[in-house]
């Protein structure tokens, strides 16, 4: 990251900053550095030559090459303060240290090219794999209901006066599943974008946590039939400062994805607590678990449990992560296989008795 960032630098800035550190290094060696020592100043400068160039453009760095072997020559090989050089013998190890300058310069920055070349043709092969994962995760999530909804409308169409009304009815249920299934699928895929482009803003309001998990509960009443879903209530629990509706979708997601693949007559727990300045809210429920091999996936893009029927885009965990990470908390999950899981969220955060008292 250090030297993408130096590299947005221009060209100009560049080059002055290489100039202003060959001098302050030469500086440096000339006060303290032995000048019967001369030749370790040389290999000091080649160092700091060798810095610049794994940080800089080609341009600043031959010239930072360029100075260091005439500063090195004026100010350090006997005698000092004139270009003349006495010995024959530092006259070809100045020639030496010149050449052996610019090719360090111009190698150091070569390698640092090719390996910016590699880093390029990585992130190309993982996103056409991103692609290509999306393509084939989400295309059996979207084509289904897309083909449930076009197939009850053709019904509907083409024999509305056949059916009687509860026949009518069931196909209108049907289009909302689905249409409800399709609209999630997009929610996830909208917010998994937000997060990999990094344009998230929260926006932090007072939030009454057994108010938000009630509306999640109320969105998921069609849903959760046949599940236990329960909130165990603080009564004491203070308003705390979060995204809401960023929270809801947090809840959701864990709500969701403990019905989607856990069996009928499943407990979901919901428990909500602050503990000083940490908001604490865990999603437990009595399923099947995940297997311990699998327990460092879970949160991953895309990843959906092998070997298992049910459908999801595996979108969803991963949003859970991003969600909670944007207001600086983490996720985790702990699960046994065969006796459940339990996704624990801790969130710091400001907390208001004030508000709520005021509210009642």
């Amino acid at each position: 990251m250090k030297i993408a960032g130096f590299h947005k630098i221009s060209t100009s800035i560049q080059t002055l900053i290489s100039v202003l550190t060959i001098v302050l290094v030469a500086s440096s060696c000339f006060y303290t550095v032995n000048p019967v020592y001369y030749q370790v100043t040389a290999l000091i400068l080649l160092l700091a030559v060798s810095i610049l160039a794994m940080l800089f453009d080609i341009l600043p760095v031959l010239v930072s090459a360029f100075l260091s072997a005439i500063v090195w020559n004026y100010f350090f090989i006997p005698p000092i303060f004139t270009f003349h050089i006495a010995r024959s013998e530092d006259a070809f190890l100045f020639l030496m240290y010149f050449v052996v300058a610019l090719v360090n310069a111009a190698l150091t920055y070569k390698i640092r090219e090719t390996e910016k070349r590699a880093r390029d043709r990585e992130e190309k092969a993982n996103a056409i794999k991103l692609y290509n994962t999306l393509l084939n995760s989400l295309s059996h999530e979207l084509k289904t209901p897309i083909a449930t909804i076009i197939g009850a409308v053709d019904t509907l169409q083409e024999s509305k006066d056949s059916l009687n009304k509860e026949h009518q009815q069931e196909l209108i249920n049907e289009i909302g599943i689905a249409g409800n299934r399709l609209n999630k699928e997009v929610e996830n895929l909208l917010n998994a974008s937000r997060l990999e482009s990094g344009v998230l803003q929260l926006n932090l309001d007072w939030v009454d946590m057994n108010d938000l998990v009630n509306a999640v509960f109320n969105k998921l009443e069609e849903t959760s039939k046949g599940f236990q879903l329960t909130l165990k209530q603080d009564e004491n629990m203070p308003l705390v400062k979060l995204d809401g509706l960023l929270m809801q979708q947090v809840l959701f997601n864990l709500i969701h994805n403990a019905i989607q693949y856990n069996p009928i007559g499943t407990k979901i727990l919901v428990q909500t607590s602050m503990d000083h300045d940490i908001f604490e809210m865990i999603v437990q429920d009595n399923g099947i678990g995940f297997p311990e091999t699998e327990q460092n996936k879970v949160f991953d893009r895309f990843y959906r449990l092998p070997h298992n029927k049910a459908g999801g885009s595996g979108l969803g965990l991963s949003i859970v992560k991003g969600f909670v990470e944007a207001h600086t908390g983490t996720v985790i999950l702990e699960s046994t296989a065969g006796q459940g899981a339990s996704f624990i969220i801790r969130i710091p955060v400001q907390s208001s008795y004030l508000n709520k008292l005021n509210n009642e």
